[in-house]
């Protein structure tokens, strides 16, 4: 039996103290490197589960944390049907995005 390889996503960044560069490039692979993506594209903002849906947010951002990423976590509450507290997450980190490997478009 053959094994398929999945298609994979992956980014290089240098993150930033300042206008120095703070350590050696990072390579985030998959849904890490989606996340950074969508971190990066919300801005200010933020990202949660509920609007940017993906299966294990926190882990990502534990992965990121790991990296030396910097994201903050906002604990908000919300109401509904099943009320309760979600996180939204912000990239706080100075970063540059180095070189992008495929596509994130299925």
């Amino acid at each position: 039996m053959t094994r398929k390889s999945k298609a994979q996503v992956a980014g290089r960044i240098q993150l930033y103290d300042g206008d120095m560069p703070l350590g050696l490039p990072i390579t985030l692979v998959g849904r890490e490197w989606w996340a950074l993506q969508q971190l990066i594209e919300a801005g200010d903002k933020g990202c949660t589960p509920i609007d940017n849906p993906a299966p294990r947010w926190a882990h990502y951002v534990w992965l990121m944390r790991g990296n030396g990423i910097d994201v903050e976590t906002i604990h908000e509450n919300h109401g509904g049907q099943f009320p309760g507290s979600h996180a939204r997450y912000v990239l706080r980190a100075k970063l540059s995005i180095l070189e992008e490997v495929g596509s994130l478009a299925a």
